[in-house]
């Protein structure tokens, strides 16, 4: 036999032999079907590369799964559900993962809280890491610590090169940053992560700093790398607080990012060499909706869509900021070197250049270019505001599409600019412009994102999406009908005289509807408790304190006296209420700590013989930043021999991480409001640290003044065509700015 068939045969031998031991490591792996604790923690101690754990179909309560080993390169070691989306981990529960080349896969966090600061965490403890790992098709859903303040965060990212991907997170409801980066040590610096096409599912606003949904890194660290990706996710209403991506960090890169009607913006809060790139941002004219803002040096923001944003100062569609002067490593790096080009912003209202100039932060942009953008908006509104010198920037190309060139730079050009819609859901001009985001712009749909056997939640109506039962005026019937009601229903009160003898505890959103002429009184200190879930709406109701205990501190309508994690809503529409005088500081709505309102409207509605204030939101009174309700409207409403003041709103400290709280007070009418001798604020009105306040067309008849201290950022308080008869005029205080009153007043009638 030949040298050359002796050779042709050695190789074939060699390569059967390979290909026999491959089979044979394929054929050695494992599926190994675990039915309790116990059983798992003897299978991942034998689990080798290629071996699969499946935990049995069913619910694992206070299970913390801890998943090590070493898996192979295209051979992990998995764990995963025997069906995905069958296994519940609920309880105090929590995942761990640490070691090499490790996956998890088809598991759902629901019906508990982690017991630890994390839900998922990519280390077994600070010197045990994960490498190499992925988290896929995993789903927390409302899986939060009961104490509103009490900080977790549900995924923590350690260790180097592991994926983070197709997952569902949805209803973070306690502070705590829902996903983090963590750069602790070096182990996990320049970490090349990759945490791509997850679901980030509705987070209600917070009312308090630690509401960001994703952040990659941290201030003590953010002037090393990362190395981070973030793209092809989907956030959808992601509201708790100003910062959506936090980037605290070196050379990320955030791109194909879909962001829709999310409160605030994607920021790079810290950290260099940032790539912003593809994002989507579709606000919808929703309030507080924003887009990029730009902080330090070499950050790149380069072909983005930004529609229908309607957020202002640092929540603007487009934010350039001031920095400070060799800044501390917690506070603003000057902004150079960046690129911003390419962008589209259609019908967003604010693009801000300089924000957050002040003393402290003075020193403006540098070495920044600012080209072929495409800038237009239907109502043709000049969108920049200036806040210091932008001669570090240099505008070119940039299109204007339905306002003339701003005055402070050259480099922008009007021009006619007629829009439609492409298949890929953006508006691009119909003709030829040189400027705005590329047409083969791929966006990332909600479809795209999560998992497919698990549904996203839709945007809700708070009231009146339930049936309706009638209450007859007869003993013990409303607390019956109460405790039937479901979510969305209206207790629908007949004709007649119907009295609380038990309080009325609201533990889901309900409508107390009148059916004629309803009286409705009480003989506990409340009438209406509103619980953790609940929500409540008063139409057309005559509501009377004249049956209420002889009791000091009596209130008509309370939220529980704990932390609650679920925020509320509170409606009084077309209703009167009377008689809250049998003893002393007797109040109308009384909040407690921990306890947040989305909103409190009152509407066409009347108040008369208070002994004690209309609204209390007075009680996170530790100066956090923190607040008791977002929106407070009032309209079209009297108010009248109340001793304490109509609203004591209050919000303590300097954060600027949050958007409210608003207030609005429109057409409605104070007479002999705020005298009693019990009232502290000595006002008619109190508002401290209210960022957004509306006072317009309202009469005040022999009443005390009100008073607005303003406390942070630039709050916007406007004070006009006001009508005040033997009241004096308002009092606005700058507490921390040392500025000169900033509201506006003017136009009002009766001042000295």
């Amino acid at each position: 036999m030949n040298n050359k068939i002796v050779g042709f045969v050695y190789i074939v031998i060699i390569v059967v032999s390979l290909y026999g031991c491959a089979v044979q490591q394929t054929l050695g792996a494992q599926d190994i079907l675990v039915t309790d604790q116990a059983a798992f923690e003897k299978a991942v101690d034998a689990a080798k590369p290629g071996d699969v754990v499946k935990l049995a179909n069913g619910t694992w309560e206070d299970f913390e799964i801890l998943f090590t080993g070493r898996g192979e390169k295209d051979n992990p070691i998995r764990l995963t559900a025997e069906t995905k989306g069958k296994v519940f981990i609920t309880g105090q529960s929590n995942l761990r993962l640490a070691g090499e080349y490790l996956e998890v896969s088809g598991l759902v966090f629901k019906d508990g809280f982690t017991p630890t600061q994390e839900v998922i965490s990519f280390r077994q403890n600070k010197d045990t890491l994960a490498n190499n790992s992925r988290v896929t098709e995993v789903v927390i859903d409302n899986y939060n610590n009961p104490e509103r303040f009490e900080t977790d965060f549900w995924v923590m990212m350690y260790g180097k090169n592991n994926r983070f991907d197709h997952n569902h997170l949805v209803g973070k409801r306690n502070k705590g940053v829902t996903m983090a980066v963590r750069m602790n040590t070096e182990a996990s610096r320049e970490n090349y992560h990759r945490i791509d096409h997850n679901y980030f599912g509705p987070r209600t606003i917070l009312g308090s700093n630690g509401g960001e949904t994703l952040r990659i890194g941290t201030s003590h660290h953010s002037r090393l790398n990362s190395f981070t990706t973030v793209e092809n996710n989907y956030f959808d209403r992601c509201d708790g607080e100003l910062e959506i991506i936090s980037s605290k960090s070196g050379k990320n890169i955030l791109r194909n990012n879909t962001f829709f009607e999310s409160r605030g913006t994607l920021t790079m809060r810290h950290g260099n060499n940032t790539l912003v790139e593809g994002n989507v941002f579709f606000g919808n004219g929703v309030d507080h909706t924003g887009g990029v803002r730009v902080i330090n040096g070499g950050q790149i923001v380069k072909n983005n869509y930004l529609e229908g944003l309607k957020g202002t100062r640092f929540g603007g569609a487009l934010v350039v900021m001031n920095g400070v002067p060799n800044s501390p490593i917690n506070r603003y790096d000057p902004v150079k070197d960046a690129v911003i080009e390419n962008n589209s912003l259609i019908d967003s209202d604010n693009v801000q250049l300089g924000a957050g100039s002040d003393a402290e932060r003075s020193a403006v942009p540098t070495n920044t270019t600012f080209s072929n953008n495409l800038i237009t908006n239907e109502d043709g509104r000049d969108v920049f505001t200036v806040y210091d010198d932008m001669s570090g920037i240099a505008f070119s190309a940039n299109v204007l599409g339905s306002m003339d060139p701003p005055d402070f730079a050259q480099g922008f050009g009007r021009q006619a600019v007629a829009l439609s819609r492409a298949d890929n859901g953006l508006l691009y001009p119909a003709s030829d412009v040189n400027a705005g985001v590329s047409r083969d712009l791929s966006v990332t749909r909600k479809s795209d994102t999560g998992v497919d056997w698990y549904s996203k939640p839709d945007k809700t109506e708070p009231f009146g999406f339930g049936k309706t039962i009638t209450v007859a005026p007869t003993e013990g019937e409303l607390y019956l009908a109460m405790e039937k009601a479901e979510a969305g229903d209206t207790l629908l009160l007949q004709a007649g005289k119907h009295v609380a003898r038990k309080f009325l505890r609201i533990d889901k959103p309900v409508t107390i509807k009148a059916d004629g002429d309803v009286s409705l009184s009480f003989e506990r200190t409340t009438l209406f408790e509103i619980l953790d879930g609940g929500s409540l709406q008063i139409i057309g109701m005559n509501i009377t304190g004249a049956d209420s205990p002889d009791y000091a501190g009596n209130s008509v309508i309370r939220t529980s006296p704990y932390s609650m994690l679920q925020n509320y809503h509170l409606e009084i529409i077309d209703s009167d209420f009377s008689d809250f005088d049998v003893n002393h500081t007797f109040n109308v709505i009384s909040t407690a700590k921990g306890t947040f309102a989305d909103n409190i409207l009152i509407r066409n509605s009347s108040f008369s013989d208070v002994t004690g204030s209309i609204l209390k939101l007075d009680k996170e009174f530790d100066d956090f930043g923190i607040y008791n309700s977002e929106y407070l409207t009032i309209e079209g409403s009297k108010f009248e021999n109340v001793q304490g003041s109509l609203v004591d709103y209050y919000r303590g400290g300097t954060d600027e991480s949050t958007f409210g709280p608003h207030f609005k007070l429109t057409g409605s009418e104070l007479i002999n409001v705020g005298g009693g001798k019990r009232n502290k604020t000595k006002a008619s009105l109190y508002l401290h640290g209210v960022q957004v306040t509306n006072i317009e067309n309202n009469t005040f008849v022999d009443s005390k003044p009100f008073k607005i201290n303003h406390t942070v950022g630039e709050p916007k308080t406007v004070i006009v065509d006001n009508l005040f008869t033997n009241t004096p005029a308002p009092v606005v205080e700058e507490l921390n700015s040392g500025l000169q009153p900033t509201a506006v007043i003017k136009n009002n009638s009766g001042i000295n």
